[in-house]
């Protein structure tokens, strides 16, 4: 059996929320001392909102003890599983998350599942105060007609394929195809498209699993399709990932100039990174290249494209039935102004053949337990700037919050507003004030389920000699 626990060494809508009223912090002290009692504070999730969450409580509160717990063994969450193996640089991030880890006040609980092993009313029980931080574990579905046929697969598998997340590792995509769609426009899907076209030997110099990298040695696919909705104006992603793939060894991009006819005048009242975006599209789009670089498209053996304005209608299956053999793509065209642009079918469609589709067309939450409010339409625990709906003491932060939108740094800041209001409503005695056992609790509690020895068995990671 794996061990129940890592303890960390160093390494719009819902307005029915009454906010608490305003006190001034002169009243703190008659519910809450922090010269006499230590706040214990269990964050759920160790991604970027845990340990952003956690870093704000510990560093604006001198005695406050967090406790942090992950389905998983290990921590970090997405920037672990979820960030490009040739994206070193971003998982930097890691290096603030130790020095939280590193405080006497922090200890960090791995393969414990919240809402299986323990309840969210037990938690709420052991702590002060509990802050769901879990993030988006599943994929928006595409709701047609074959998405559950052999070589169909969301980006989001895909990615923890590659990057070893557990639940993904035996995913065992079929890359035997010639040609691969990719359903969606933003840098998840940028990144997908980048690790199947990267030459394996560059990709052996990341870390990327050994698995992955021996099925990508294998791998036949040569032409990459990127498809959207809407048109150029709307893509997700960001002109780092674009100019990646332009510059990608051994491929050449593949874009229609039609698609960018009139797109000049319209970009230039744009914000400056709308616009560097799209002027890099349209060079790439609509200018000859110079002599090096069209020799070196001559000479590349892959290719990507992006397609626009077409959205997906039917995955096809091959003769057998057994397996994906193209995509049927509804012609859409755009309706409504800014913001509200949206794509509706022309009643045109096309059949694009190939081998191999993965669904990158959005992250989603899930509930975690039946005593937490969620709303399955946005996928998000309601709340009111962190504070759960009608759950005094729960708290959320991150794409549980506010939805799966946002890089890293939107992540932080939010998690410091949550961690922020959890605080005010500490000093101003709206949490418990008696003292509350903290993790002792749910170590018996889970070794009472027998799941594991001692409750909690502690697994050393061995990166220093004083705990958190």
């Amino acid at each position: 059996m794996a061990p129940r626990c890592w303890r960390w060494w160093p390494w719009s809508s819902w307005t029915r929320t009454r906010l608490p009223p305003s006190r001034s912090i002169q009243n703190f002290g008659q519910h809450f001392s922090t010269q006499e009692q230590t706040p214990q504070i269990c964050v759920v999730g160790s991604g970027p909102a845990g340990f952003y969450t956690a870093q704000h409580l510990l560093k604006h509160h001198s005695r406050a003890h967090v406790d942090i717990y992950e389905k998983q063994l290990v921590p970090f969450g997405l920037v672990r599983f979820g960030v490009a193996p040739d994206h070193p640089e971003v998982k930097n991030v890691i290096n603030t998350f130790t020095q939280t880890a590193r405080s006497d006040r922090c200890a960090f609980y791995g393969n414990v599942e919240v809402g299986r092993d323990v309840t969210v009313q037990e938690l709420r029980d052991a702590y002060h105060a509990v802050v769901l931080s879990y993030g988006a574990e599943d994929h928006q579905a595409l709701d047609i007609p074959g998405e559950e046929l052999p070589g169909v697969f969301s980006a989001r598998a895909f990615v923890g394929w590659y990057n070893g997340l557990p639940e993904n590792r035996e995913l065992a995509p079929d890359l035997s195809c010639d040609t691969a769609v990719i359903l969606g426009q933003g840098n998840v899907a940028l990144d997908v498209a980048r690790i199947l076209l990267t030459p394996p030997d560059h990709l052996e110099k990341t870390d990327i699993t050994e698995a992955a990298l021996g099925a990508l040695r294998q791998s036949r696919v040569k032409t990459v399709w990127i498809v959207g909705r809407r048109g150029p104006l709307q893509v997700a992603f960001t002109i780092k990932e674009l100019r990646e793939m332009i510059q990608l060894p051994g491929t050449r991009p593949m874009l229609d100039p039609v698609d960018f006819l009139g797109l000049q005048d319209r970009i230039k009242e744009a914000a400056r990174p709308r616009k560097r975006l799209m002027e890099l599209l349209l060079r790439t789009a609509t200018e000859k290249p110079g002599v090096e670089e069209a020799a070196r498209r001559a000479s590349a053996s892959r290719a990507w494209g992006l397609r626009f304005f077409r959205s997906p209608q039917q995955v096809l299956p091959s003769p057998d039935g057994w397996r994906v053999a193209g995509i049927r793509l509804a012609v859409t065209r755009l309706e409504g102004i800014g913001e509200a642009t949206r794509a509706v079918p022309t009643g045109d469609v096309e059949d694009l053949p190939c081998g191999l589709v993965l669904s990158s067309v959005g992250y989603k939450s899930r509930p975690i337990d039946p005593s937490v409010p969620f709303d399955p339409k946005l996928g998000v625990i309601p709340n009111m700037e962190g504070r759960v709906v009608d759950v005094p003491g729960l708290y959320c932060s991150g794409w549980v919050k506010r939805g799966p939108t946002g890089v890293i740094t939107t992540t932080m800041t939010d998690s410091f507003l949550t961690g922020q209001i959890l605080l005010q409503d500490l000093r101003a005695g709206y949490l418990p004030s008696g003292p509350r056992p903290g993790s002792a609790a749910i170590k018996a509690l889970l070794d009472s389920r027998g799941l594991g020895p001692m409750g909690l068995a502690r697994v050393f990671l061995g990166l220093g000699e004083t705990g958190c």
